[in-house]
Protein backbone atom coordinates (compact mmCIF):
# COMPACT_ATOMS: atom_id res chain seq x y z
CA UNK A 1 0.00 0.00 0.00
CA UNK A 2 0.91 3.49 -0.63
CA UNK A 3 2.14 5.28 2.56
CA UNK A 4 -0.37 8.48 3.91
CA UNK A 5 1.24 11.68 2.58
CA UNK A 6 0.14 15.77 1.75
CA UNK A 7 -0.40 16.44 -1.84
CA UNK A 8 0.97 19.51 -3.01
CA UNK A 9 0.37 21.48 -6.49
CA UNK A 10 2.37 24.09 -6.65
CA UNK A 11 1.58 26.80 -9.64
CA UNK A 12 5.03 27.78 -9.87
CA UNK A 13 8.32 26.93 -10.13
CA UNK A 14 9.28 29.13 -6.91
CA UNK A 15 6.21 27.58 -5.13
CA UNK A 16 7.39 23.81 -5.78
CA UNK A 17 10.84 24.68 -4.45
CA UNK A 18 9.61 26.30 -1.85
CA UNK A 19 7.64 22.62 -1.05
CA UNK A 20 10.32 20.77 -1.83
CA UNK A 21 12.32 22.70 0.83
CA UNK A 22 10.03 21.39 3.33
CA UNK A 23 11.55 17.86 5.22
CA UNK A 24 10.31 15.00 3.54
CA UNK A 25 8.80 16.30 0.45
CA UNK A 26 9.42 14.21 -3.04
CA UNK A 27 9.18 15.52 -6.22
CA UNK A 28 6.17 14.21 -8.55
CA UNK A 29 6.84 14.14 -12.18
CA UNK A 30 6.00 11.13 -14.43
CA UNK A 31 5.57 9.28 -11.19
CA UNK A 32 6.30 5.88 -12.95
CA UNK A 33 9.72 5.42 -10.54
CA UNK A 34 8.27 7.51 -7.65
CA UNK A 35 4.44 5.38 -7.05
CA UNK A 36 6.77 1.80 -7.04
CA UNK A 37 9.15 3.47 -4.74
CA UNK A 38 6.68 4.65 -1.88
CA UNK A 39 4.55 1.21 -2.80
CA UNK A 40 7.77 -0.67 -2.15
CA UNK A 41 8.54 1.55 0.94
CA UNK A 42 12.22 1.92 -0.12
CA UNK A 43 11.59 5.32 1.06
CA UNK A 44 8.43 7.31 2.59
CA UNK A 45 7.65 10.64 1.74
CA UNK A 46 5.71 13.50 4.27
CA UNK A 47 4.18 15.40 0.91
CA UNK A 48 4.25 14.39 -2.61
CA UNK A 49 4.87 17.73 -4.72
CA UNK A 50 3.42 17.36 -8.14
CA UNK A 51 5.17 19.41 -11.01
CA UNK A 52 2.84 18.26 -14.00
CA UNK A 53 0.68 21.97 -13.60
CA UNK A 54 4.12 23.83 -14.22
CA UNK A 55 4.27 24.95 -18.02
CA UNK A 56 7.77 26.38 -17.52
CA UNK A 57 9.11 22.33 -17.43
CA UNK A 58 7.35 21.83 -20.33
CA UNK A 59 8.18 21.20 -24.40
CA UNK A 60 11.49 21.52 -26.57
CA UNK A 61 12.26 24.07 -28.64
CA UNK A 62 14.83 25.39 -30.96
CA UNK A 63 17.61 27.51 -28.90
CA UNK A 64 19.39 30.94 -30.20
CA UNK A 65 22.94 29.15 -31.05
CA UNK A 66 21.40 26.60 -32.94
CA UNK A 67 21.00 23.70 -29.89
CA UNK A 68 17.72 22.52 -28.30
CA UNK A 69 16.01 23.21 -25.07
CA UNK A 70 14.17 20.18 -23.19
CA UNK A 71 11.89 20.87 -20.66
CA UNK A 72 12.57 18.44 -17.54
CA UNK A 73 8.81 17.06 -17.85
CA UNK A 74 9.06 16.14 -21.64
CA UNK A 75 8.08 12.76 -21.89
CA UNK A 76 10.93 10.25 -22.98
CA UNK A 77 8.18 9.32 -26.15
CA UNK A 78 8.22 12.95 -27.04
CA UNK A 79 11.84 12.81 -27.15
CA UNK A 80 12.03 9.04 -29.21
CA UNK A 81 9.87 10.82 -31.45
CA UNK A 82 11.19 14.52 -32.01
CA UNK A 83 12.67 14.99 -35.38
CA UNK A 84 15.09 17.11 -34.75
CA UNK A 85 16.05 14.82 -31.63
CA UNK A 86 16.71 12.28 -34.05
CA UNK A 87 18.20 14.03 -36.83
CA UNK A 88 21.11 16.41 -34.66
CA UNK A 89 21.61 14.16 -31.44
CA UNK A 90 20.65 10.36 -32.33
CA UNK A 91 21.61 9.41 -29.57
CA UNK A 92 19.39 10.94 -27.05
CA UNK A 93 16.59 9.70 -29.69
CA UNK A 94 17.72 6.13 -29.26
CA UNK A 95 18.52 6.27 -25.61
CA UNK A 96 15.02 7.38 -24.76
CA UNK A 97 12.97 5.13 -27.57
CA UNK A 98 15.18 2.06 -26.01
CA UNK A 99 13.82 3.04 -22.03
CA UNK A 100 11.38 1.09 -20.72
CA UNK A 101 7.96 0.34 -22.38
CA UNK A 102 5.82 2.32 -24.62
CA UNK A 103 3.23 2.68 -21.47
CA UNK A 104 6.23 4.27 -19.29
CA UNK A 105 7.21 6.40 -22.02
CA UNK A 106 4.51 8.02 -22.35
CA UNK A 107 4.54 8.75 -18.69
CA UNK A 108 7.96 9.08 -18.14
CA UNK A 109 10.04 12.44 -17.99
CA UNK A 110 13.42 13.14 -18.82
CA UNK A 111 13.87 14.50 -15.39
CA UNK A 112 12.32 12.18 -13.78
CA UNK A 113 14.90 9.41 -15.73
CA UNK A 114 17.78 11.06 -15.28
CA UNK A 115 16.97 11.13 -10.75
CA UNK A 116 15.42 7.76 -10.87
CA UNK A 117 16.66 5.87 -7.98
CA UNK A 118 18.98 2.51 -8.57
CA UNK A 119 17.22 -0.61 -9.34
CA UNK A 120 19.39 -2.97 -7.19
CA UNK A 121 17.27 -5.54 -5.30
CA UNK A 122 19.09 -4.86 -1.86
CA UNK A 123 17.93 -1.21 -2.25
CA UNK A 124 14.69 -1.63 -3.31
CA UNK A 125 14.62 -5.10 -0.98
CA UNK A 126 14.67 -5.26 2.73
CA UNK A 127 17.76 -4.76 3.72
CA UNK A 128 20.04 -2.00 5.28
CA UNK A 129 22.45 -1.64 2.64
CA UNK A 130 25.37 1.35 2.53
CA UNK A 131 22.80 2.96 0.01
CA UNK A 132 19.87 3.27 2.41
CA UNK A 133 22.09 3.97 5.36
CA UNK A 134 23.82 0.55 6.54
CA UNK A 135 27.32 -0.40 6.83
CA UNK A 136 27.66 -3.24 3.64
CA UNK A 137 26.99 -3.71 0.30
CA UNK A 138 25.16 -6.98 0.09
CA UNK A 139 26.19 -7.27 -3.64
CA UNK A 140 29.65 -7.82 -2.75
CA UNK A 141 29.94 -11.37 -1.01
CA UNK A 142 25.58 -11.69 -2.73
CA UNK A 143 24.15 -11.96 -5.96
CA UNK A 144 25.82 -9.36 -8.14
CA UNK A 145 24.50 -10.50 -11.72
CA UNK A 146 23.29 -6.80 -12.80
CA UNK A 147 26.00 -4.88 -10.42
CA UNK A 148 28.51 -2.29 -11.35
CA UNK A 149 32.09 -3.24 -13.05
CA UNK A 150 33.03 0.16 -12.78
CA UNK A 151 33.23 2.49 -9.83
CA UNK A 152 31.93 0.61 -7.40
CA UNK A 153 33.57 2.08 -4.10
CA UNK A 154 31.20 0.40 -1.16
CA UNK A 155 28.22 0.50 -2.97
CA UNK A 156 27.81 -1.57 -6.65
CA UNK A 157 24.39 -0.29 -7.91
CA UNK A 158 24.49 0.52 -11.81
CA UNK A 159 23.14 3.90 -13.27
CA UNK A 160 19.40 2.77 -14.36
CA UNK A 161 18.92 5.44 -17.15
CA UNK A 162 19.12 5.06 -20.69
CA UNK A 163 18.99 9.18 -21.09
CA UNK A 164 21.98 9.96 -19.29
CA UNK A 165 25.17 8.45 -20.91
CA UNK A 166 23.71 10.33 -24.25
CA UNK A 167 23.47 13.51 -22.82
CA UNK A 168 26.83 13.19 -21.26
CA UNK A 169 28.21 12.09 -24.51
CA UNK A 170 26.21 15.44 -26.29
CA UNK A 171 28.07 17.49 -23.82
CA UNK A 172 24.25 18.44 -22.49
CA UNK A 173 23.77 20.80 -19.40
CA UNK A 174 21.06 21.16 -16.92
CA UNK A 175 19.32 23.71 -15.96
CA UNK A 176 18.28 23.80 -11.58
CA UNK A 177 15.95 25.69 -9.34
CA UNK A 178 16.72 25.72 -5.82
CA UNK A 179 15.93 28.02 -2.68
CA UNK A 180 19.73 29.69 -3.70
CA UNK A 181 18.71 30.43 -7.03
CA UNK A 182 19.02 28.79 -9.98
CA UNK A 183 22.16 27.14 -11.16
CA UNK A 184 23.57 24.90 -14.29
CA UNK A 185 25.98 22.47 -14.50
CA UNK A 186 27.44 19.50 -17.18
CA UNK A 187 24.60 16.48 -16.75
CA UNK A 188 27.98 15.31 -16.74
CA UNK A 189 28.61 16.33 -13.39
CA UNK A 190 25.23 16.12 -11.93
CA UNK A 191 25.48 12.38 -10.72
CA UNK A 192 27.53 11.52 -7.47
CA UNK A 193 30.20 8.51 -7.88
CA UNK A 194 29.96 6.04 -4.32
CA UNK A 195 33.35 7.18 -3.14
CA UNK A 196 32.12 10.74 -2.94
CA UNK A 197 28.50 9.69 -1.19
CA UNK A 198 26.92 6.57 -1.23
CA UNK A 199 24.10 7.38 0.26
CA UNK A 200 23.05 9.66 -2.78
CA UNK A 201 22.86 9.29 -6.98
CA UNK A 202 22.68 13.32 -7.83
CA UNK A 203 23.93 16.71 -6.19
CA UNK A 204 20.69 17.84 -6.59
CA UNK A 205 20.38 19.24 -2.46
CA UNK A 206 16.90 19.63 -0.76
CA UNK A 207 14.16 21.73 -2.86
CA UNK A 208 16.24 21.44 -5.92
CA UNK A 209 14.13 20.14 -8.92
CA UNK A 210 15.73 20.59 -12.27
CA UNK A 211 14.09 22.65 -14.65
CA UNK A 212 15.50 21.99 -18.58
CA UNK A 213 18.03 20.25 -19.67
CA UNK A 214 20.61 22.36 -23.06
CA UNK A 215 21.90 20.59 -26.07
CA UNK A 216 24.29 22.22 -27.59
CA UNK A 217 24.63 22.45 -31.47
CA UNK A 218 25.04 19.31 -33.82
CA UNK A 219 28.82 19.10 -34.53
CA UNK A 220 29.47 19.25 -38.02
CA UNK A 221 30.40 16.09 -39.75
CA UNK A 222 28.40 14.46 -36.50
CA UNK A 223 27.57 11.06 -35.82
CA UNK A 224 26.08 9.49 -32.66
CA UNK A 225 24.41 6.42 -31.25
CA UNK A 226 23.39 4.97 -28.45
CA UNK A 227 23.81 1.01 -28.31
CA UNK A 228 21.98 -0.99 -25.52
CA UNK A 229 22.07 -5.04 -24.42
CA UNK A 230 19.50 -6.10 -22.54
CA UNK A 231 18.10 -9.71 -21.74
CA UNK A 232 14.88 -9.14 -23.27
CA UNK A 233 14.20 -6.63 -26.41
CA UNK A 234 12.21 -4.59 -24.40
CA UNK A 235 11.13 -3.54 -20.78
CA UNK A 236 14.63 -4.30 -19.19
CA UNK A 237 17.43 -2.06 -18.12
CA UNK A 238 20.69 -2.18 -19.92
CA UNK A 239 23.08 -4.72 -18.96
CA UNK A 240 25.81 -2.65 -20.71
CA UNK A 241 25.73 -0.23 -23.13
CA UNK A 242 27.68 2.80 -25.15
CA UNK A 243 26.26 6.59 -26.22
CA UNK A 244 29.21 7.84 -28.83
CA UNK A 245 28.79 11.16 -29.89
CA UNK A 246 31.94 11.78 -32.99
CA UNK A 247 32.68 14.37 -35.44
CA UNK A 248 34.29 13.13 -38.70
CA UNK A 249 36.49 15.42 -40.91
CA UNK A 250 38.00 14.59 -43.98
CA UNK A 251 38.25 10.56 -42.97
CA UNK A 252 38.77 10.93 -39.64
CA UNK A 253 37.84 11.24 -35.80
CA UNK A 254 38.14 14.86 -35.15
CA UNK A 255 36.30 14.52 -31.24
CA UNK A 256 35.06 11.87 -29.46
CA UNK A 257 32.73 11.16 -26.49
CA UNK A 258 32.61 7.69 -25.60
CA UNK A 259 30.21 7.07 -22.02
CA UNK A 260 28.98 3.61 -21.14
CA UNK A 261 25.65 3.03 -19.36
CA UNK A 262 24.99 -0.01 -17.12
CA UNK A 263 28.00 -0.55 -15.76
CA UNK A 264 28.65 2.13 -12.95
CA UNK A 265 26.86 3.38 -10.73
CA UNK A 266 27.01 6.63 -12.74
CA UNK A 267 27.04 7.18 -16.72
CA UNK A 268 30.47 6.00 -17.40
CA UNK A 269 33.05 8.05 -19.57
CA UNK A 270 36.04 6.63 -20.78
CA UNK A 271 38.30 9.09 -22.52
CA UNK A 272 41.40 7.20 -22.71
CA UNK A 273 38.88 6.08 -25.59
CA UNK A 274 38.25 9.08 -26.61
CA UNK A 275 41.62 9.99 -27.08
CA UNK A 276 42.90 7.05 -28.99
CA UNK A 277 39.69 7.40 -31.37
CA UNK A 278 40.40 11.15 -32.19
CA UNK A 279 42.64 11.39 -35.52
CA UNK A 280 41.82 7.87 -36.56
CA UNK A 281 39.83 6.74 -39.19
CA UNK A 282 36.80 4.57 -38.28
CA UNK A 283 37.80 0.78 -38.94
CA UNK A 284 37.81 -2.46 -38.02
CA UNK A 285 41.51 -1.92 -36.27
CA UNK A 286 40.43 0.90 -34.68
CA UNK A 287 37.03 -0.17 -32.97
CA UNK A 288 38.78 -3.58 -31.78
CA UNK A 289 41.21 -1.26 -30.37
CA UNK A 290 38.69 0.91 -28.80
CA UNK A 291 36.48 -1.86 -27.78
CA UNK A 292 39.82 -3.46 -25.51
CA UNK A 293 40.69 -0.51 -24.12
CA UNK A 294 37.13 0.20 -23.21
CA UNK A 295 37.20 -2.24 -20.37
CA UNK A 296 40.99 -1.62 -18.97
CA UNK A 297 40.24 -1.76 -14.90
CA UNK A 298 37.21 -3.47 -15.02
CA UNK A 299 36.91 -4.97 -11.84
CA UNK A 300 33.85 -7.66 -11.79
CA UNK A 301 32.62 -9.40 -9.04
CA UNK A 302 31.53 -13.58 -8.87
CA UNK A 303 28.29 -13.24 -10.91
CA UNK A 304 28.89 -10.15 -13.57
CA UNK A 305 32.19 -11.09 -14.88
CA UNK A 306 30.00 -11.56 -18.42
CA UNK A 307 29.62 -7.94 -19.06
CA UNK A 308 33.46 -7.36 -19.91
CA UNK A 309 33.12 -9.08 -23.13
CA UNK A 310 29.41 -7.85 -23.80
CA UNK A 311 30.77 -4.12 -23.53
CA UNK A 312 33.68 -4.79 -25.16
CA UNK A 313 31.54 -6.35 -27.94
CA UNK A 314 28.94 -3.37 -28.15
CA UNK A 315 31.57 -0.78 -28.14
CA UNK A 316 33.29 -2.76 -31.28
CA UNK A 317 29.45 -3.06 -33.02
CA UNK A 318 28.74 0.31 -32.47
CA UNK A 319 31.30 1.78 -33.29
CA UNK A 320 31.83 -0.21 -37.04
CA UNK A 321 27.85 1.02 -37.35
CA UNK A 322 29.26 4.53 -37.80
CA UNK A 323 31.39 3.65 -40.43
Amino acid sequence: MLPSFRYVRPRTVAEAVKALAEPGARAHAGGTDLVGSLRDEVFDAKSVVSLSGLAELKGISATNDGGLRIGALATLAEIARHPEIAKGWPALSQGAAAAASPQLRNQGTLGGNLCQRPRCWYFRGDFACARKGGEICYAVEGENTYHAIFGGSGCFIVHPSDTASPLVALQATVRIAGPKGPRSLPVEKLFVLPAVDHTRETVLTPGEVITEILLPPPLAGGKGLYKKVRARGAWDFALGGVALALSVKDGKVASARVVLSGVAPTPWRVPEVEKLLVGRPLDAKVAAEAADLAVKGAEPMSGNEYKVPLVKGAVEEALLSLV
